[in-house]
């Protein structure tokens, strides 16, 4: 593909998606997967994903990529799988509902969270209050793990309701992968989960000849020197930050 359009699905913030945007981009901030003041980038926080294809899709910007019957039949596929499993998990949702009402409310959820709108309700104390009351026998390692295995099977399967953009599925599995961690953290197990390649880091844009001193000398290490590097220079005579400043502000 050679560009988009989006949004092609009209975008709004649901119960969950605000609150979700922020912790995310709150700890992918303290991992440098996304620069400092990454809350008020508008190419990080919009909910319309990016037709620049050299900028990432953050998850929440996926429903304006796919749309509610795309992220459903995902969905689909995947509560079929768990369905179709060994007893010692299937009987766990089985006690909750069918099939249709785990397709609906974490279809519910994932639309919510992608950009959808208000879709999920009672937000995080819905989800916290179902993982801790219904599903706590497979919040751990085992159940975490057959899980992902099910839902990797699901990804591989579904390709043709991820559209042609090849940012989508890394945004998929960037938004696993923080529920994931977000999971393993609250009920204390071990993450193991893999989904595939994750997003890749988001760098600020520098333009040093724009900056003023002050302004480069309040730059970060890391961000000096791929500032530097993208501008042709070979930072590994520069071994520290104040020669890395030295030599932005002789460019």
């Amino acid at each position: 593909m050679s560009q988009t359009t989006y949004p092609n699905f009209p975008t709004r913030h649901g119960y969950m998606s605000e609150k979700i945007q922020r912790d995310y981009i709150t700890s992918a901030i303290t991992r440098n997967l996304l620069p400092a003041g990454a809350h008020r980038m508008a190419q990080i926080i919009s909910l319309d994903a990016p037709n620049d294809l050299s900028r990432p899709i953050q998850f929440w910007q996926l429903f304006s990529v796919l749309g509610p019957e795309r992220i459903v039949r995902i969905v689909e596929d995947f509560y079929t799988r768990v369905f179709a499993d060994e007893d010692w998990f299937t009987s766990v949702f089985a006690r909750i509902g069918g099939v249709n009402h785990h397709i609906n409310t974490q279809a519910s959820m994932w639309i919510d969270v992608m950009g959808g709108g208000p879709a999920y309700h009672g937000a995080d104390f819905r989800l916290s209050f179902h993982h801790t009351h219904n599903a706590i026998q497979l919040m751990n390692e085992r159940g975490a793990a057959r899980w992902t295995r099910l839902m990797v099977e699901t990804l591989g399967a579904c390709e043709n309701h991820m559209t042609s953009d090849p940012r989508v599925r890394p945004a998929l599995n960037t938004f696993l992968d923080h529920f994931m961690g977000k999971y393993a953290r609250e009920f204390a197990f071990e993450n193991t989960s893999v989904f595939g390649e994750l997003n890749p880091p988001v760098r600020r844009k520098i333009n040093f000849l724009k900056m003023t001193a002050e302004a480069i000398e309040a730059l970060g290490e890391d961000e000096l020197r791929a500032a530097l590097e993208e501008n042709g220079v070979d930072t590994s005579k520069y071994p520290g930050k104040q020669e890395l400043v030295d030599k932005a502000l002789m460019l």
